[in-house]
């Protein structure tokens, strides 16, 4: 939260640079309306009236004074983000926030944000060395990994790993593990990884995640694996559309046919699958071109290989409690308790926030300038330029503690 207050938005930055303006300008026009009246009476030969001018100007610089709007402005922000974090929201700043309000495209990474990551292996096919060994070298190779699907096989396998067994372990981003195990050489991946392995792979027409396994350059079999969809997921993208989001995007690594029934369960207007990191770069970049120019893109994700993403978009929200720890670090909105439904309402929380900063830059200068004018008329006295410094300041604070209260958005 220390961190987000030093990050200005361009309201708070506009307010900063009006306050260095309009500060000189109207110490100027105060001096002005109380030296050149006299002195244009005095040239005339009449009475030069200095009190009456004086007491002018001095009403004119008490009204004049912008408390109302560099107090209240940052505080509307301060306090939408600490609505914002109460309901488990982290926004890392109000320039976020401000960001967040104009979302009209959001596109979802699948794993670990719309559904719940928690995968459980269904069924073991063309087990060429049977079921129970398939899964200890799956098991064995995976077991550096912290993955989802990693911790699902070892789950599977349900004995304790001897890590002396494994060497030689090597990630592949986007296809899968390749380690020694037992002296064998085992390959534990997608269809990608077969390919460029260049070992011939079965089909499988079940439904879920497929982890091909290859054992001294030879096909073993592979691994079903299934995930669920959050229970909140189908709530979220309808409340998105409410609130006023044009176009919901999914990117995943994922098989397509796993990734179109995902999509098309949840009404998801586009979907694009069996993606590598930079292909999910290059789909943001792509979409990023094609938006209107004030639109603005934000990215959900949680993982590790979702943190270029999260970098690329105009604005990165990741899940606080599966997310990474790269992921959290590159994401610019946290949700805490991993519910997509909390999407919208960030939204709405960023919406009703700059709603109230709009409001009182728009009450305190109308203020301002209608009081301004009638005390270099001599209409307003010094009570009225007390109500229009000090008392617009404390109906604006007022106004913007307003975003304090989120509960019913």
């Amino acid at each position: 939260m220390e961190n987000a207050s030093s990050r200005k938005s361009k309201s708070e930055e506009f307010i900063s640079k009006f306050a260095r303006v309009y500060t000189p300008a109207v110490c100027c026009s105060a001096l002005a309306l109380a030296v050149l009246p006299p002195l244009v009476c005095i040239i005339a030969k009449s009475s030069p009236n200095w009190s009456d001018w004086i007491y002018r100007a001095l009403t004119f610089l008490v009204i004049s004074c912008p408390c109302a709007l560099v107090i209240s402005i940052p505080l509307s922000f301060f306090a939408g983000l600490g609505g914002a974090s109460r309901e488990g929201i982290l926004i890392k700043g109000s320039n976020y926030l401000e960001t967040l309000s104009k979302s009209k495209i959001v596109v979802f990474d699948k794993t670990g944000t719309l559904t719940r990551g928690v995968f459980e292996v269904t069924a073991v096919h063309h087990s060429k060395i049977g079921e129970p060994k398939l899964l200890e070298y799956a098991a064995l190779a995976e077991c550096s990994s912290s993955h989802p699907i990693s911790r699902s096989i070892q789950a599977a396998y349900g004995k304790e790993i001897d890590r002396s067994r494994v060497a030689d372990i090597e990630e592949i981003s986007g296809h899968g593990i390749t380690a020694k195990v037992d002296g064998h050489k085992v390959a534990a991946g997608n269809l990608r990884l077969m390919k460029k392995l260049g070992i011939e792979a079965a089909e499988c027409h079940s439904l879920g995640t497929i982890i091909h396994l290859a054992i001294d350059g030879e096909y073993s079999g592979h691994i079903v694996i299934s995930d669920v969809e959050k229970p909140t997921s189908r709530e979220a993208l309808s409340a998105l559309k409410k609130a006023g989001v044009a176009k919901t995007v999914m990117l995943t690594g994922d098989a397509k046919k796993v990734a179109d029934k995902v999509a098309a369960d949840l009404g998801i207007d586009e979907v694009h699958a069996e993606l590598l990191p930079a292909d999910k770069v290059n789909q943001v970049e792509r979409l990023i071109a094609e938006k209107k120019k004030n639109d603005v893109l934000a990215f959900v994700g949680d993982g590790i290989n979702d943190a270029p993403v999260l970098s690329r978009a105009d604005i990165g929200i990741a899940m606080g409690v599966m997310g990474s720890d790269a992921a959290i670090e590159a994401a610019d909105v946290v949700l805490m308790d991993d519910d997509p439904l909390k999407i919208a309402k960030a939204i709405r929380i960023s919406r009703k926030c700059i709603g109230i900063v709009y409001q009182n830059i728009s009450f305190a200068l109308a203020i301002k300038f209608a009081c301004l004018a009638l005390g270099a008329l001599g209409i307003a006295n010094m009570w009225l330029a007390i109500f229009a410094d000090v008392g617009v300041m404390v109906l604006a604070v007022l106004n913007a503690v307003r975003a304090l209260n989120v509960k019913g958005l």
